[in-house]
């Protein structure tokens, strides 16, 4: 069996760490885009991650090398997956790649979409759960496709069923979850503040 040239070893490893160059280098303007399509300016992202003005200035300048401990309040506080401030969502394949994600026992999580700083959708099943508000930035539309669906914003507490659709800003206190002891199955849109529904109907 043959052994692996020297050069050859020194060939691979250059080539793996250009590429991972490329990876680091490309995370910081992802960072800038996304943050201006949600209209955020660095002082309110700080506000929102507890990340320094400067850092996220040189992480987005690529000035400072992006780590987990930085990439994950970032994350969640543009409410995408790690991996999309990592690597862009594939282009070219027309397939959409589900990956459902678990969330507490009898509820599920499926990303329709990857489209960073834009608006989000989901498919979710909701397990009964105990109404919890909770209040940030953006808007969000929900539509009911199997149970009925308790909807609290503000004062507000009212019941969806099959087919019936609701859409409210999140920075008002809200919950929604299964109105009684059975899952609700619902779409969910979460976009940006701001972003609003835009209706037309043919005549």
């Amino acid at each position: 069996m043959g052994s692996m040239h020297p050069t050859d070893a020194t060939d691979a490893t250059d080539a793996t760490d250009a590429e991972l160059a490329e990876t680091l280098a490309a995370i910081g303007p992802r960072l800038r885009t996304l943050r201006r399509d949600r209209g955020l300016t660095l002082e309110a992202l700080a506000d929102e991650t507890g990340i320094s003005v400067s850092t996220l200035s040189r992480l987005e300048s690529g000035k400072r090398r992006p780590t987990l401990d930085l990439l994950i309040p970032l994350a969640r506080t543009h409410r995408v997956a790690l991996d999309q401030l990592v690597a862009p969502p594939a282009t070219g394949d027309p397939r959409v790649h589900l990956r459902p994600h678990l969330r507490k026992p009898g509820s599920v999580l499926v990303p329709l979409t990857q489209y960073p700083g834009r608006v989000q959708v989901f498919k979710q099943v909701l397990a009964p759960r105990e109404p919890k508000p909770v209040a940030h930035e953006g808007y969000e539309w929900l539509y009911v496709l199997a149970g009925d669906l308790r909807v609290m914003v503000g004062e507000r507490d009212f019941t969806l069923r099959v087919g019936e659709a609701t859409e409210f800003d999140t920075s008002e206190p809200h919950w929604f979850g299964p109105a009684g002891a059975e899952a609700v199955e619902i779409l969910h849109l979460f976009g940006p503040r701001g972003d609003q529904a835009v209706v037309r109907t043919g005549g």
